[in-house]
């Protein structure tokens, strides 16, 4: 019998990017952009519904974003395929991170998440 870890498998890398043509850092904006990359490691096909974003500055402020699909869109991704989006996140301090989760459903009906490891924002000379 497969293991539901393999039948179910999303992997999820990132790349972050600091934006400092729309930061304004002495206003306490710091703007960041990221790329997402979904890879289905698992045996079955599954589709993209939503997200569930924790966002955390240096200040420890946390926000949490929560909404459907991303970049207006739902992918499905067959086993071995993968979808690629940026997106851009705005924080009050120079230095933050960022985690969550995509809710997913398998063509079978199995709903599970696929985590999204937390990842640093960083402006350039602020992390050594």
């Amino acid at each position: 019998m497969t293991e539901v870890t393999d039948q179910y498998n999303i992997d999820v890398s990132v790349e972050t990017t600091y934006v400092a043509e729309h930061s304004e850092p002495e206003e306490d904006r710091f703007v960041f952009a990221y790329t997402i990359t979904l890879v289905n490691r698992g045996s079955v096909s599954a589709q993209l519904l939503s997200r569930h974003w924790i966002i955390t500055d240096s200040d420890s402020q946390v926000e949490e974003v929560r909404g459907e699909g991303v970049v207006g869109e739902q992918p499905v991704l067959k086993p071995g395929e993968g979808f690629r989006y940026q997106s851009g996140a705005v924080i009050e301090t120079p230095v933050g991170t960022m985690h969550g989760t995509y809710q997913m459903v398998a063509e079978d009906g199995h709903e599970f998440n696929a985590t999204i490891p937390q990842f640093v924002l960083s402006a350039p000379r602020t992390l050594h």
